[in-house]
């Protein structure tokens, strides 16, 4: 007996995705929360233990690698056509505010947090390389290919390489 280690068509519809195109590969073993609130275009593969949550928007042709989580919440997160997620690569819409002014958490009471919120988006055709971490509010210009390791707190240009901790521009 031979199982796949990718959900089938009928077991994605079971799952409820508010939207999902043709071709699509989810491993059995990625965890998903909200999936009422994502759409998942067409010819998109989403790798072992990858962590989804919240309202997002994943285009077509798209390739998620293993361990990485896209943490969307309510304010969302967009991934466009042709853009590439690489291993270990944790994408944010919230954080909490870690200066030691605030408690932090999503078991502490939302009158002693306090979260910095924002839409992230990866345009078209970018690259977000293994082991990145990209932060609330943050836009990757289409084209853009960020290097590993890199942390992503700002818009960054099109059709521009970036790399560092925090990312900085290496060359169109």
């Amino acid at each position: 007996l031979e199982v796949n280690s990718f959900y089938s068509k009928a077991e994605l519809k079971q799952i409820g995705f508010k939207s999902v195109g043709e071709d699509v590969l989810i491993s059995r073993k990625a965890s998903i929360y909200g999936a009422e609130k994502m759409k998942i275009g067409e010819h998109v593969r989403i790798d072992d233990f990858c962590i989804l949550s919240g309202e997002i928007s994943i285009g077509n042709y798209i390739h998620i690698a293993a361990y990485s989580a896209l943490f969307a919440g309510s304010v969302g997160m967009e991934v466009e056509d042709c853009s590439g997620i690489s291993s270990k690569v944790v994408l944010y819409s919230s954080s909490d505010d870690y200066s030691g002014d605030y408690l932090f958490g999503p078991i502490c009471p939302d009158k002693y947090r306090k979260l910095s919120e924002g839409k992230v988006i990866l345009r078209k055709f970018s690259l977000i390389g293994s082991g990145c971490t990209v932060l609330p509010g943050s836009e990757i210009g289409e084209g853009c290919s960020v290097g590993a390791m890199s942390l992503v707190h700002k818009s960054l240009k099109p059709w521009t390489i970036y790399a560092g901790i925090p990312c900085k521009e290496i060359k169109p």
